[in-house]
């Protein structure tokens, strides 16, 4: 049976990563489509600036978030920074990355002369997006989707440095660990709040497999 503490962190954690998907989901899919198929001057700095909290340590970017958003920062007054939606941002920031490049290579795959095809049928840009590219691409946009949700599940760096350490407000799992480790005789709530986390990530993956899988058979017209 797991602690009350235990069930906050789980929570917590669960929450953050989900509404954090569905905050990088519209802008993630749009980027992936426009890195993928458009050609414009700066694309190399918006694909750089995209990709940047991949290679930057996440206490960067949480500082960086602080900046903006933090009491004297310009955005300050969205009053984000330290609150359960500053760990949803700071999680969302970090996951981006993930779908955008998910939804890009997805995108890419998708012959474009089907799209080409349906243009000259007479159905426009909208139409063949949302019956032609997106269905086709939708095997790599769940997996990069449930990619930013298993990020932003594992998140620490950026969350605790942005949304600090707030019991039943921004203590997510990893930052439970991290606090378990530093208490004298704690190792055994670490334990458990570690094995925690890894049967939560491998069920999210598992589940994403099995969904991926299906997408695939209707793909290829078998019975699901």
């Amino acid at each position: 049976m797991l602690s009350p503490a235990e069930w906050s962190a789980l929570s917590l954690s669960v929450g953050v990563g989900l509404w954090s998907t569905a905050l990088v989901a519209p802008p993630g899919i749009a980027l992936g489509w426009l890195l993928a198929r458009k050609q414009f001057p700066g694309k190399i700095l918006l694909e750089a600036l995209i990709y940047l909290p991949l290679v930057l340590t996440p206490v960067v970017v949480g500082y960086c978030l602080l900046m903006v958003f933090g009491r004297n920062g310009p955005l300050g007054g969205l009053g984000l920074a330290f609150t359960y939606s500053g760990a949803v941002l700071a999680a969302a920031v970090v996951a981006l990355p993930l779908v955008v490049r998910s939804v890009r290579t997805a995108i890419e795959l998708v012959d474009p002369g089907l799209e080409h095809a349906a243009a000259v049928l007479g159905a426009g840009p909208c139409r063949r997006l949302v019956t032609i590219t997106l269905p086709l691409a939708m095997p790599g946009i769940v997996a990069g989707l449930v990619l930013g949700f298993a990020r932003s599940l594992g998140e620490f760096g950026a969350t605790i440095t942005f949304a600090g350490n707030i019991s039943g407000q921004t203590t997510t799992l990893p930052i439970a660990i991290y606090t378990a480790t530093q208490v004298p005789g704690g190792d055994g709530l670490a334990g458990r709040l570690t094995l925690l986390s890894i049967l939560l990530s491998f069920a999210a993956l598992a589940g994403s497999e099995w969904f991926l899988r299906r997408l695939r058979r209707r793909a290829e017209g078998l019975t699901p």
